[in-house]
């Protein structure tokens, strides 16, 4: 990212997709956005929140997995220390979370 508004601009479009992609998989997640705050909550209970960090430029992840950070690099959000992608990752933690397959794509 070179600058603030490319970062918020190119984020919260992620944010979009993520909305976006969790209406397409038909999952049985309920979602709610807040600001920059996105919290998806499952049948059991149990949440991911996905959360822009403007400061860091990077798109924070909490899951019952853990918390990741993701920072963009040639188009994608890759995780800062496993380089795994957000959406890659967050199939994967919501899958384990919701105890279903969930496929999370950007579209």
């Amino acid at each position: 990212m070179t600058n603030h508004k490319e970062y918020l601009a190119f984020a919260e479009a992620t944010l979009d997709a993520i909305e976006s992609a969790l209406d397409a998989s038909g999952a049985e997640v309920e979602y709610e956005r807040n600001g920059n705050v996105l919290t998806l909550e499952f049948e059991d209970g149990s949440k991911i929140i996905v959360n822009l960090q403007a400061a860091m430029q990077e798109i924070w992840l909490a899951a019952k997995a853990g918390g990741f950070h993701y920072r963009q690099q040639d188009g994608a959000w890759l995780d800062t220390r496993g380089g795994m992608e957000l959406f890659a990752a967050l199939s994967r933690y919501a899958s384990e979370q919701a105890g279903v397959t969930i496929e999370l794509s950007k579209g």
